[in-house]
């Protein structure tokens, strides 16, 4: 006698066959959401405006349209933007060096000192965590301003280099990967506690310190608020305050043209490229250590 119903076996792979199928429906879903604008920003510095409003957006365009966009940008404001690049360089490299002079070692202090007020500072530490900038603004102005800080790339640079993530990045390796018998040891040995940082747990913490590096790096060089409000200046802007210069300034997106120089869509998305080769270029290069940096609290050594 014949049976209308499958067997376990037909069933389960039909189950199989349909969540291969809405799993990979949701992936090319999820690609083309995110992936077509990183195409579009790729492609409009090769188009003129009028191409790049047409009926083929994605298309390509002329590598020529690259090379006047660039000349536009590089002649704004008698090369202004150059400069802006410049000063995100400086404040992104003072503030990366800045934060690790801070952070590595207030990191492993927590990590391995026992002293009164640890849990409360770690506490503070993990609370700056999550305050937003916006919150920190108007007392960071004012502290800048009674020093004589503003308008000024110091007023950016050191509220940068307070990286309170950092510290919580080499406190968790700190206390993962060196074990306190390694540090009793070098006590043992008569080493004193800076000789046990920089001969001991320095080398140890190269994927931390890269971590944090990274992450400082890309926090100061995408930073827009903080020079926004600290500086008035345009030639102390960084390349994101520049960016909205730009535009605001420009007939980029049909507004009023105070300069001359045809700066519209074409070379808005030139500029936005360009201001993120630098992160994605250190990323590239940096990606085996941030790898390194993640696994080294998996376990302990």
């Amino acid at each position: 006698m014949s049976t209308l119903s499958s067997s376990p076996a037909e069933r389960k792979g039909v189950r199989t066959a349909l969540g291969s199928f809405g799993r990979n429906a949701l992936l090319s879903m999820t690609v083309l959401f995110f992936g077509a604008p990183i195409v579009w920003l790729l492609l409009a510095p090769t188009k003129t405006r009028d191409q790049l409003t047409g009926d083929q957006p994605l298309s390509f365009g002329s590598l020529s349209h690259v090379g006047s966009a660039w000349s536009h940008v590089f002649g704004y404001d008698h090369g202004i933007f150059g400069t802006w690049l410049g000063n995100s360089a400086l404040i992104s490299v003072a503030a990366v060096a800045l934060a690790l002079v801070t952070c590595v070692p207030a990191g492993y202090g927590l990590a391995k000192f026992a002293f009164v007020g640890r849990t409360t500072m770690l506490f503070l530490t993990l609370v700056t965590m999550i305050v937003p900038q916006a919150a920190l603004i108007l007392p960071l102005y004012l502290e800048m301003s009674a020093v004589n800080l503003t308008n000024s790339l110091w007023a950016v640079i050191l509220p940068l280099s307070f990286y309170p993530f950092g510290v919580y990045i080499v406190y968790l390796h700190a206390m993962a990967s060196v074990p306190n018998s390694l540090i009793e040891a070098g006590r043992l040995d008569g080493a004193s506690e800076w000789r046990i940082f920089f001969r001991i747990y320095a080398p140890i913490a190269r994927p931390a310190i890269a971590m944090v590096s990274f992450f400082s790096f890309v926090t100061a060089w995408n930073t827009f608020f903080l020079p926004y409000i600290m500086n008035t200046d345009p030639q102390l802007a960084n390349v994101q305050t520049g960016l909205q210069l730009l535009v605001r300034n420009t007939n980029a997106l049909g507004g009023a043209n105070f300069t001359g120089i045809p700066v519209r869509e074409p070379e808005v998305a030139l500029a936005a490229l360009i201001s993120i080769s630098p992160i994605l270029l250190i990323f590239v290069f940096a990606q085996r250590f941030l790898v390194a940096g993640q696994k080294a609290g998996a376990e302990k050594e």
